[in-house]
């Protein structure tokens, strides 16, 4: 936080009596997680085979996100499709699909060569505001479209950026400024335009009022760069850092730009032998913020823009061309896309939507907040229900399992947006905190007595009695478990014994801010090294990258070493 801001929180310093109810109703919330949390994490671990089931209010509705869009691909039909594409002039239609590609074929040899008819031209030009500034949760989604970051690495990245009072406060749910701030806004623009030369498009017109919304504010506004920002020498910024600080100067500038992005889209119907071909078109009129958002996304390595848009010829109804060549189109459904992070970010933003719409003056929507989703899913990937796969997240067999033999009443949003119902009333003092943990408490009770027991085949579904092999043991080859605390080597019952073990809380990794998980674990037992991004550096205060790498004593513990890449 910024000197000036610390002083003007202290000039209008508000009387603490007013946040009282408010207050309840976040330790309402902290004890109901809490009830719920360790009572279904217990008795569903005791049920089935004593090997830890993490269930909570925000978590376990999560993982059944995941379970199932992951059942929801391994069920899905792939179906093939044919369609029929004219080349008329220059420019392509396309039939509607056809299942049979008999039927296709004949109609792409009656179309060949023959002349079509413009049956119907629409037109329609439009325009798209810019983009809000970011909240956490939208920070957090953009950063993994564009840089494959966690949620859980841009929360540690703008935190640092945070310390080092580069950016505003980070957890926050808010999109928009308070009115006191409008005043100061063009010469913070004018300030950060200058750190990246993808900036220089910006015109230093700002429009305040579209990024001000005073009963759009909760508790902190949304992020932005500070005029610290503005003094920051770029090349001693951590990637990570510097990559988070130009998405919020680019956001920051499209968000306050007057001029929209205008465009032009034009649909076409062109009749061939009684037959419709459709054809769309887009026109950009005026790039308008977007001049800022273009710039700063061809400094990215990988482009991220989607493919140019493409404007028909002119043309008018009634028109006649000729279909100068057909050509059939095979394709197949495609099943729903696996969750990156960004989606499923946004699938817990949004999760109970519907519910909440039906509820007046419910506020929070969602699963967990801005400042807990990252958390969330660390803890499932942490305990083994959920891995990652490129940038996608997929439910392990355990975690699969698990969503199986849960009740609805822990696995669905339902429960949050009921909750969440209740607790606006606790905040508004409409109701007395003890009425609601009283609920809480009931539900509990009523969860726990509705499951006496279960069957030896149940048990034996979640237990985990095939245990998987981590990797081979770098000393005796034999192979390495997973245990509770560390992965162990299988020939620790020989005699001598093989003491081979990599320790889950190992100290070298704390230090730099990382667990040694089981992802890690077998690539060092593989490689013996590994490479990670973000660790934290207890010296200098910062996160960089390196390859961590294994050197084994032959004793008790094994030793680490860090190899950095060299430079080109």
């Amino acid at each position: 936080m910024e000197d000036t801001a610390i002083r003007e929180g202290f000039q209008n310093l508000r009387s603490s009596e007013k946040y009282d109810a408010l207050y309840e109703a976040a330790l309402c919330r902290a004890k109901a997680d809490w009830l719920v949390g360790i009572n279904a994490t217990r008795l569903f671990t005791t049920l089935y085979g004593g090997k830890t089931l993490n269930v909570g209010r925000v978590m376990t509705p999560t993982l059944t996100l995941l379970t199932q869009r992951e059942q929801a691909i391994a069920t899905f039909q792939k179906e093939k499709f044919y369609t029929v594409e004219l080349d008329c002039s220059g420019f392509q239609v396309t039939s509607g699909r056809f299942s049979s590609k008999t039927d296709a074929e004949k109609l792409r040899k009656s179309c060949l060569g023959k002349p079509v008819t413009v049956q119907v031209v629409e037109r329609q030009e439009k325009t798209e505001k810019p983009p809000k500034l970011h909240d956490l949760t939208a920070l957090q989604r953009e950063a993994n479209r564009l840089y494959g970051y966690t949620a859980q690495q841009t929360l540690d990245y703008i935190q640092l950026l945070y310390e080092k009072k580069l950016v505003t406060y980070p957890r926050t749910d808010s999109h928009y400024l308070t009115e006191d701030m409008a005043e100061g806004l063009p010469a913070l623009c004018q300030s950060v335009a200058n750190i990246f030369p993808f900036t220089s498009g910006f015109s230093g017109v700002v429009y305040a009022a579209q990024v001000i919304d005073n009963a759009k504010v909760s508790d902190h506004h949304a992020i932005l760069p500070t005029k610290e920002a503005a003094g920051v020498r770029l090349e001693e910024l951590p990637t990570g850092e510097r990559n988070l600080l130009a998405l919020l100067v680019m956001r920051l500038l499209c968000a306050v730009c007057p001029d929209k992005y205008r465009y032009a889209d034009t649909a076409v119907t062109i009749s061939c032998g009684g037959v419709e071909f459709t054809a769309k078109g887009h026109m950009e009129l005026s790039c308008g913020w977007k001049g800022v958002e273009r710039a700063f996304r061809g400094t990215l390595r990988e482009k991220t823009e989607e493919n140019p848009p493409v404007p028909l010829p002119e043309l008018t109804k009634g028109k006649e061309l000729t279909a100068e060549d057909a050509l059939l189109k095979e394709g197949t459904t495609s099943p729903p896309k696996r969750y990156t992070e960004d989606l499923l970010l946004s699938a817990m933003q949004n999760a109970g939507a519907e519910e909440f719409a039906q509820m007046e003056d419910v506020e929070r929507t969602g699963l967990g907040t801005p400042a807990t989703r990252a958390g969330v899913i660390e803890k499932l990937v942490k305990g083994g229900f959920v891995e990652r796969k490129n940038k996608c997240l997929i439910p392990t067999k355990r975690g699969l399992e698990l969503t199986n033999v849960l009740p609805d009443t822990i696995k669905s949003a339902k429960l949050t947006t009921e909750w969440e119902a209740a607790l606006k009333e606790v905040e508004r003092g409409e109701r007395i905190p003890e009425d609601f943990l009283k609920g809480i408490t009931d539900m509990v009770c009523e969860l726990v007595k509705s499951y006496e027991g279960v069957s030896i085949e149940a048990k034996s579904f979640l237990s985990g009695s095939d245990k998987e092999v981590i990797g081979i043991c770098p000393r005796c080859k034999k192979p390495v478990y997973e245990g509770k605390k560390s992965f162990y080597c299988a020939g620790y019952k020989d005699t001598p014994s093989c003491g081979f073990a990599l320790w889950k809380e190992n100290l070298y990794f704390k230090s730099k801010r990382k667990e040694l998980t089981k992802k890690v674990a077998a690539a060092l037992l593989k490689n013996g090294k590994v490479k990670m991004t973000g660790l934290y550096s207890e010296k200098k205060g910062i996160l960089y990258d390196a390859t961590i790498v294994m050197e084994d004593t032959k004793g008790k513990y094994v030793n680490f070493k860090l190899e950095f890449e060299q430079k080109k």
